[in-house]
């Protein structure tokens, strides 16, 4: 059961930063091939990344973290996919005009004001995550709304921009990206902070994602579309929890964060009380304890000192106990600290702090306890962590255990938070400001004239909340109408309801719910184009093929490529007799008896009518045949 919270009374508001990669040949600012990925790589490239002044002459305190890190960054290369391009050893080609297009379609679909010039900008990452250092983005509309529960949600821009790097280890000082996905085209879509529940931020997900997948240009797939959910509580602060790849996973992070930031202002509060009221107040003190534990059995600590490490002792003054404070639910202050040592010093074993007050249960974890405070010189309102591994790397633990009480103290610091499995997140950055943006001038600027718009605007689909509402209408499923739009099933439903009159229900329903069933036993549905499945419709309400047989017909020719309806439908054996015929063939056959007044139990009846279509196939309507095992007429389209 989750931790009851006032979402209302805590003042919880929330904002999304919606990704989404944009189906185009081509990356944004090369031409090498988009969606393309390997698993192998032909060469390797070794980069370090320091931080650079901005336009005003400042660093962003982002970037300065990063630096901290002293990472080494490993970028895995494949000439399938890469060129000099994005290693940084050339200039930008001219940025994809396709990807721009797709934007300004998207930005049209949400009521937005378009730029009427483009300008690239650079948005510096220093986590490795792109070689350059930055990531180029423009902004393509402005000012925007969705239809939201009733009321208007706020888009307050739509950007267009290169993906990052694909990560694949992530150990001590060395960190590994493939860099196939660098430079696909994405677009990131931001809402203002108006989502006041954790099932309002999943809503609003679901609403912008069938957005973008609407228009048709929208890349499906894992990692094809990514979530940053910025969360406060009155009296907090902004908190990004960077890529929640589900919209489910958005309830429980909303709702942990929530509770995180309400129990840091409770800590901020028990801290004041305690005389530490301003940063200044937070003192601390550090020594080398490794000979302490020499004679120690801690695993991982004595996997530190043989490895040449050392073990620190930290003393914060004032602050006894509190580490202990809980945060997210099952989860302390410690944690806290944890995260930030495993991020900066990359001490990343974990566990990688231990609260002096609360040492593992050791023979003699009384002695230790009290050698240690005898030399940190802990007083009875003290309290002292250890960290271990190399000197540089404790030193830096040391520190940042520090700067957290200190942001403690003035309550929630504004951070990137890394999305976990359960509901939980872990710190990952501090969060960026604006000192990490600055003009690109490497890139022209793109001009989007009133005529380039208003041709886009009259090839815009239907948005997707007046394709509900139409669905809703036919009387389509709430599931099977989103699957529909989110598939790109939504127009070829509309084309083929339009060319063959069939009910749209009944078209909606096969369309969507049968061929989830068909694509999850792995039979590639997506090949099947508006005019194949014009083809299935027109033989079906034709009368030359029963409904039961739609499903096998598209799945036949999904496996077939090229092969018509009626050839698909001649294979399988389909072909319908006329009534009076598979009426007699029907009295050969042996069926039970039961009839629609007969009291025997559902189970029997769908027994009788299994065995007579079975035996009929092909030749005679489900429903129909349903019927005549009954002894009624059938009801609704056959």
């Amino acid at each position: 059961m989750r931790e009851a919270v006032d979402y209302q009374g805590v003042g919880l508001v929330a904002g999304l930063e919606v990704h989404q990669q944009l189906l185009t040949d081509e990356k944004l600012f090369c031409r090498c091939p988009a969606g393309l990925y390997t698993e192998s790589h032909d060469g390797e490239v070794l980069r370090h990344m320091r931080p650079t002044l901005s336009e005003l002459g400042e660093y962003d305190g982002t970037a300065l973290m990063e630096f901290k890190t002293k990472k080494e960054i490993v970028y895995l290369l494949n000439g399938k996919n890469v060129c000099t391009y994005e290693m940084d050893d050339t200039p930008p080609f001219l940025v994809n005009q396709r990807a721009i297009d797709i934007a300004i379609e998207l930005s049209l679909l949400m009521h937005m004001d378009i730029i009427d010039e483009v300008h690239i900008a650079r948005k510096q990452y220093l986590d490795g995550s792109i070689p350059t250092g930055f990531q180029r983005t423009a902004i393509v509309g402005v000012n925007g709304f969705i239809p939201f529960k009733g009321r208007k949600l706020t888009v307050t821009h739509l950007s267009v921009e290169e993906d990052s790097c694909r990560e694949v280890a992530n150990r001590g000082h060395r960190v590994t990206f493939r860099t196939d996905r660098l430079g696909t085209p994405l677009t990131e879509t931001v809402t203002g902070p108006e989502l006041v529940s954790p099932e309002e931020v999943r809503d609003a997900i679901l609403l912008c994602g069938l957005v973008a997948r609407s228009t048709g240009h929208a890349r499906v797939g894992i990692g094809a579309a990514r979530q940053d959910i910025n969360v406060s509580v009155r009296g907090g602060n902004r908190v990004e929890i960077k890529g929640v790849a589900r919209a489910a996973y958005a309830v429980k992070l909303v709702h942990n964060e929530a509770i995180r930031q309400v129990n840091l202002l409770r800590l901020r509060d028990k801290l004041h009380a305690r005389g530490l009221k301003d940063p200044g107040a937070v003192e601390t003190r550090v020594a080398d304890v490794s000979d302490l534990f020499h004679d120690v059995e801690l695993g991982f600590v004595r996997r530190a000192v043989d490895a040449g490490g050392k073990v620190m002792g930290v003393k914060v003054a004032g602050i006894a106990d509190l580490a202990a404070h809980p945060t997210q639910p099952e989860t302390t202050f410690l944690d806290e600290l944890s995260g930030r040592i495993r991020v900066i010093a990359c001490l990343d074993e974990l566990p990688n702090v231990v609260d002096g007050a609360r040492l593992p249960e050791l023979p003699n974890a009384h002695l230790t306890r009290e050698r240690l405070k005898k030399r940190l010189k802990i007083g009875d309102h003290d309290a002292f962590f250890l960290v271990w591994g190399k000197e540089a790397d404790c030193r830096t633990a040391a520190e940042e255990i520090r700067l957290r009480f200190v942001d403690a103290v003035l309550g929630v610091p504004k951070e990137t938070r890394k999305s976990l499995p359960g509901g939980h997140t872990t710190f990952e950055r501090i969060l960026p400001g604006p000192d990490r943006m600055y003009p690109d001038t490497d890139s022209p600027p793109t001009r989007v004239t009133a005529e380039r718009v208003a041709k886009l605007r009259a090839g815009l689909p239907p948005p997707p909340w007046k394709r509900l509402e139409q669905y809703r209408a036919w009387g389509v499923p709430e599931e099977t109408a989103t699957y529909l739009i989110r598939r790109g099933g939504a127009a070829q439903l509309e084309h083929v309801v339009k060319v063959t009159g069939v009910d749209p229900k009944t078209a909606a329903v096969e369309m969507g719910q049968r061929t989830k069933w068909l694509a999850r036993a792995g039979i590639p549905t997506d090949r099947l184009g508006a005019d194949d499945w014009a083809q299935i419709f027109g033989l079906y309400t034709d009368g030359k093929l029963p409904r039961e047989g739609i499903r096998e017909v598209a799945g036949h020719m999904a496996t077939e490529p090229g092969l018509s309806a009626s050839g698909a439908m001649q294979a399988l054996g389909y072909a319908l007799a006329p009534e009076d015929v598979w009426r007699r063939e029907l009295t050969r056959l042996t069926v039970p008896d039961v009839s629609a007044g007969d009291p025997a139990d559902d189970r029997k009846r769908r027994l009788a009518t299994g065995v007579a279509v079975r035996a009929l196939k092909g030749k005679a309507a489900a429903k129909a045949v349903a019927a005549a095992v009954l002894g009624t007429a059938p009801e609704g389209p056959q």
